[in-house]
Formats: C-alpha cells, structure tokens, sequence
C-alpha cells in the first residue's frame, strides 16, 4: 500500500515510517523543519509546511495514498493558548485540508487526536465518553475529530495519551526524566495528574496494524493509568537512576503553566486492546524499549 504520514520526523511519525517500510508499504513521509534521518528504496520524503493548504493538497491529490495517517499537530499546549491562530492553522485547518484532499482521492484517513479531548474529570475514557476539552489545544483536536467524522471518509481516529519515546523534534517528559536525574538533578513530577503514557514505538505498531486493518470509527490506543509521579519512578527504576530525586507535586504548584490541564485523562483500551495484537499497553516491554533506545540514543 501507499501510505502518506504527516507528521513524519516526530515523535510517534519516525517510528511509525519505519514500521510501515518494514511491513513493505511505500511511505510518502511529509515534515517540516527537522528532517528525516533515515533512507530507504520505498521512502520519499516531502518537506511541506501542513498550514500550506494549497501545496498539501496538491500533494495528496497527486499521489492518491491508500493511507494518510496524520499525525502533524501544534501539540504544545501552552503554545496553543499563547497562539491561537496558528493553532488553529495547524491543528483545524490542515485537517480541513486533508480531508478535502482524501475524499478526491478516497483515501482511508486515520487522524491522530489525544487525551486532552476530554475534561479529566472522572478518568478510564471510553470511546463513546462525551468529550469535552479545558484548553484550546485539546479544543482544536476536537474540531479536527469532528471534521474527519463529518466527512464521508472511511476514517479511524486513534487517541494516544502522553506519547513518550526517543527521537522526536522535541523531548518527551520520559526523556526529561532520565536525563536530569542521570545528571544528579531533582526531578518534580505530579501526583495529582493522571494520563495513560503510550510508547511511541508500541503506538507505532498499533497503527501500522490499524493501517492494514482499516477498522472504522474511534479507538483509545494507550498504556496503563497511572499519574506523573509514578510514571517518574518507574523511568527511574528501569534505568538504574536514583529514584530519591524523583519529588512529588502537585498541579496547584505549576504557576508557569498557561493552559489548564485535564486532572485524569487517562483512557479505557478494552475495545483496542480485543481489536489489536500489538501489546501497546504493556508497560514493561514499553519501558524496556524506551531503556534500550535512550541507552542507544547516549552512546552516539
């Protein structure tokens, strides 16, 4: 199949091009401004801004992808509520764009959302919860959702929770962990924030599958529930970093923070966890991997 990712030098759009090109899919690999590391016979990589409406469908109307997997977003959630017109340009109108585009070439679209389309008020999200978003980020996510939903698109929309992972444009709060406490340095994480961290590369998997699948509708693809504070800990222990420097907060404490986060946004993974046969959720092997890849990552 010919698949399209946006979003490709990301956090969760590296690992996924790789995944798809072991599977023996040609990858069309859209990014901006961190370019792609890796090369490969079935691998074209376009570099193009996603706000460039014009350009983005362009491209997809020549190329008539099977797949678009679009994972492209503005996902800093202070950013959004600093910017919002650019947020919007990214997160809503792309959107708008590829699904103008997808429904030319009747492509399957699979938009990547997240968590924070839901309020956080009582945790464990099924798919049918009635989101209701407290930030801007999480609002133009939904928009995004709705529009893809709206359309006559096949379509599957795949909510992550706290992506983390080695090797995206910026660091995920597992790298930010292991990093200041390999250097000796406190690290303050919250007890009262809950989410379900996803590994990029298991998420990476599960998308790959969902690629060939095609399953419609919504599905909650992400890892265990547990608060920031625990998710720390367990960094902290399977590294062999000292878990001591590891310190309780609370979200009363964050008086940086523009945006409000949800409390508990963490996500049920029953009707992914029947439909898919990548272990996604499993923490272990998601801790694991992210062990080995930042062990790899250190010794370059």
């Amino acid at each position: 199949m010919k698949i399209l990712v946006t979003g490709a030098s990301g956090l969760l759009g590296s690992r996924l091009i790789r995944e798809l090109l072991s599977r023996n899919h040609e990858v069309i690999a859209l990014y901006n401004r961190n370019p792609i590391p890796i090369d490969h016979e079935r691998l074209v990589k376009v570099r193009l801004n996603i706000v460039n409406n014009i350009s983005l469908e362009d491209l997809i109307l020549k190329e008539k992808p099977d797949v678009i997997v679009h994972a492209a977003a503005y996902t800093d959630v202070d950013g959004c509520e600093r910017d919002k017109a650019y947020a919007w340009r990214v997160n809503v109108e792309a959107t708008r764009s590829i699904v103008r585009a997808a429904r030319v070439v009747k492509s399957h679209l699979i938009y990547v959302s997240t968590d924070y389309v839901f309020d956080g008020e009582k945790g464990l999200y099924k798919e049918c919860d009635i989101p209701n978003p407290v930030n801007y980020y999480g609002l133009t996510k939904l928009i995004g959702e709705e529009l893809v939903r709206a359309s006559d698109l096949l379509y599957t929309i795949v909510r992550p929770s706290a992506i983390y992972g080695v090797g995206g444009s910026k660091k995920s709060f597992a790298e930010y962990v292991a990093e200041k406490l390999s250097h000796g340095e406190k690290v303050y994480a919250l007890v009262d924030q809950y989410v379900s961290p996803t590994h990029n590369t298991l998420l990476a998997m599960a998308i790959a599958e969902i690629v060939e699948m095609r399953p419609m509708g919504v599905l909650h693809v992400a890892g265990e529930r547990m608060n920031r504070y625990e998710f720390a800990t367990k960094i902290a222990e399977t590294l062999g970093l000292p878990v001591e420097l590891v310190e309780k907060a609370n979200v009363k404490d964050m008086k940086h923070w523009i945006a409000k986060r949800p409390r508990d946004s963490s996500l049920n993974i029953v009707k992914a966890r029947d439909l898919l046969k990548s272990k996604f959720y499993d923490t272990h092997l998601a801790l694991e991997l992210f062990k080995q890849e930042w062990l790899e990552a250190k010794s370059r």
